[in-house]
């Protein structure tokens, strides 16, 4: 791809960030950290980002949703660039951020039954003023 046509297939850091939901700031620490390595420049210097990099940074949103640390995310990083002899490992990184995302699931949804379980009780006492209770 040349200079020309990055600039003109790309987004500036800006549009990048209002599509993405990132500052400005954490999608340069990201390049900077490894997590985000392909970024074009235009023939000024500047950044240009492209669909792919949107791609990626989409996913690196849900492993941040699942609660995978940015160390681990670098490393995944570094997997896809090193290429296919990875796989292996890199499923490895996936299996178990989804058995974590699972169990995280299944914590909120214990939580959620507690909530439920509170707001019955407390819609069953409005208006009856129970005194005393403070749990």
């Amino acid at each position: 791809m040349t200079e020309a046509t990055i600039e003109r297939a790309g987004y500036a850091i800006g549009e990048a960030a209002e599509r993405s939901g990132l500052s400005r700031d954490t999608l340069r620490w990201y390049e900077r950290i490894g997590l985000l390595s392909s970024v074009g420049r235009d023939h000024t210097g500047k950044r240009r980002f492209t669909e792919r990099d949107l791609d990626w940074l989409q996913l690196i949103g849900r492993l941040r949703t699942t609660g995978m640390s940015v160390a681990d995310m670098v490393r995944y990083a570094e997997l896809v660039r090193a290429g296919e002899s990875t796989i292996p490992e890199r499923l490895a990184i996936f299996r178990r951020t989804r058995a974590d995302a699972l169990a995280r699931i299944e914590e909120l949804n214990q939580t959620v039954a507690v909530l439920d379980y509170k707001i019955e009780l407390y819609e069953g006492t409005v208006g009856t003023h129970c005194e005393g209770t403070t749990v």
